[in-house]
């Protein structure tokens, strides 16, 4: 029996893949547990529509974030930050700084687990940090650090 399955099922398949099952597998356990539907010429024109609308989605989403990472390679954040002497930070500047400098300054939401560092920031200057803003799109923006005046 073709069935399309609705979810991934461990040992089977993945989710919208469309498998010939034994009937008794699929009429017993797959159908009911709502797991797969039956491959009617119905069903499978309905998956070819949601496959379609998927890719269309994701083309999109690729498009913004390039027109995102153009607009981030000419953004500059300037962040105030203690220092002591010779320009050595108290602390460290973390991703989690930059994503809330970069969300206040683009208007974006931007996560903490975009931002790339190799390592906290601990010298004042500029510095090139990557934000992941697609699995495809990687964005250069220059983060200039401060030095705050009392």
């Amino acid at each position: 029996m073709k069935v399309i399955l609705l979810e991934d099922v461990k040992g089977v398949g993945k989710k919208g893949q469309i498998l010939d099952a034994a009937d008794g597998h699929a009429r017993n356990y797959l159908i009911p547990k709502k797991l797969a539907v039956e491959a009617t010429p119905g069903q499978l024109k309905e998956l070819e529509s949601k496959k379609s609308a998927l890719l269309h989605r994701q083309q999109v989403e690729l498009e913004h974030a390039q027109e995102l990472a153009k607009t981030f390679s000419t953004t500059s954040i300037k962040i105030p930050v203690k220092t002591g002497e010779k320009g050595k930070l108290f602390g460290s500047v973390t991703s989690k700084e930059l994503a809330v400098a970069l969300s206040a300054k683009t208007g974006l939401e931007i996560d903490k687990k975009m931002v790339i560092l190799d390592e906290p920031i601990k010298q004042i200057g500029s510095k090139q940090v990557s934000v992941k803003l697609h699995p495809q799109v990687t964005a250069k923006v220059t983060v200039e650090l401060v030095r705050l005046v009392d």
